[in-house]
């Protein structure tokens, strides 16, 4: 019997949709008003689930107060209130569009996950706008 427990939380963040290889020009036909240079934010949520069989022994699947701690060390102290082109270094080199934002979210939680869990991450940029990642 496998279940799926999840947990909610949330970040604010700035963000600037630009590639460095392209014109202005390029960018801003692509991005839009995503490209301002003096970039714009997001009050970002996040869902992060994990599927897996309940431990006999505790009734869990895993403890949620587990899933909690990682996702505050690997997501909300580095991104919160962050302006994520310049201070966090994963996006450094990589255009933090809500997709990269969802994969690089789910590569830092799975190593803190057991293989023997599914994991699956939900980004929510706005109210309409959501992001869906379980790995390759």
């Amino acid at each position: 019997m496998r279940v799926t427990i999840s947990r909610k939380a949330h970040f604010n963040a700035a963000h600037r949709l630009h590639r460095k290889d392209w014109s202005f020009e390029k960018n801003d036909a692509v991005f839009g008003k995503c490209n301002n240079p003096n970039f714009h934010g997001h009050n970002y949520g996040l869902t992060v689930s994990v599927t897996g069989k309940i431990d006999p022994e505790t009734g869990f699947v895993l403890d949620v107060k587990v899933l909690a701690d990682i996702i505050r060390e690997e997501v909300e102290i580095p991104f919160d209130h962050k302006n994520l082109n310049l201070d966090v270094p994963e996006f450094l080199d990589l255009n933090p569009t809500a997709e990269n934002i969802a994969v690089v979210i789910w590569n830092k939680i799975r190593q803190r996950i057991h293989t023997d869990f599914d994991l699956e991450v939900v980004l929510n940029e706005t109210d309409r706008n959501f992001v869906t990642y379980k790995g390759e």
